[in-house]
């Protein structure tokens, strides 16, 4: 553990050992290169392993993702960066009928080794297509995985296991949390962190379960903190910790920060009626 770092910073020294750690890796998305991001994420990548490996492209999100595809049926690791949520859908045909289709496609013997980064939601103030939750319409599609990161640790690691991962990957960045500051662990092997869809009780409590995701977790352990009493779910896939958890606390929260309609918290809550249909009270916030 060293000096607290922001969770900018700690994806973009996930970023920099995914880097080191394989030479098949490469960064690729607008602003990526000389300016380091919009937000910062990629800055000094481009200048420490060269324009062949982190690349500016043009303003062609379509042609981004497409471009990925071909790389990773050629044995590369794209990671692709989405500058914000809302310019994700000119690429969501490429996502959707592609890139989530080709493993299965081919029997198994093409993997799609893609992460492709976008920060999401809102809380900075930013006009439309800046503060947009997608993640639903992307966690409904076969052949896709969808993470959230929270804090600093975890996008440092997740990062990380996304980018070893074989299998393509939607991975969501709280954009009001990125200069949130947080200790992380530079020395724990990937294989000895916390699983890439694992889940993980924050805080233990016998009254309330919350579960949330990417920038909700912080309010919903502000809140636990203020109530003195509760407990907080954390997860990337809140379904795997249910179980347990509401066999103590018999009333179920789930927070996210998007649309009421279908979202992914009514998902969590549906799953809990379903583990614990006549024992407890469930909460959609």
């Amino acid at each position: 553990m060293g000096a607290p770092v922001a969770m900018a910073r700690a994806l973009n020294m996930g970023l920099r050992k995914a880097l080191e750690s394989d030479p098949k890796v490469m960064i690729m998305g607008e602003d990526v290169g000389k300016m380091g991001g919009v937000f910062r994420v990629t800055d000094g990548l481009q200048k420490d392993f060269g324009e062949d490996r982190v690349m500016d492209t043009p303003l062609a999100e379509s042609g981004i993702i497409g471009t990925a595809i071909g790389l990773a049926m050629r044995g590369y690791r794209p990671i692709c960066e989405i500058q914000f949520d809302g310019f994700v859908f000119p690429a969501f045909d490429q996502i959707v009928s592609q890139l989530a289709k080709l493993h299965y496609r081919s029997q198994g013997r093409v993997a799609m080794p893609v992460v492709i980064r976008i920060p999401f939601g809102g809380g900075i103030g930013a006009v439309e297509h800046h503060s947009e939750s997608p993640e639903a319409l992307f966690a409904h599609v076969a052949g896709l995985k969808v993470v959230a990161c929270s804090n600093a640790p975890d996008a440092y690691t997740m990062i990380q296991q996304a980018v070893a991962s074989n299998d393509p990957i939607i991975f969501f960045e709280p954009k009001r949390r990125y200069w949130e500051k947080a200790e992380i662990d530079v020395d724990t092997p990937l294989a000895e962190a916390v699983g890439l869809h694992a889940a993980r009780v924050v805080r233990p409590g016998r009254h309330l379960t919350l579960v949330a995701y990417g920038p909700m977790v912080k309010t919903c352990l502000d809140a636990a903190r203020g109530r003195r009493r509760g407990t907080r779910a954390r997860s990337r896939r809140p379904q795997v910790a249910l179980a347990g958890r509401l066999a103590d606390a018999h009333r179920l929260g789930a927070a996210h920060r998007a649309m009421c309609h279908r979202p992914r918290g009514a998902d969590v809550s549906r799953h809990g009626r379903r583990t614990r249909s006549t024992h407890h009270r469930t909460l959609l916030l």
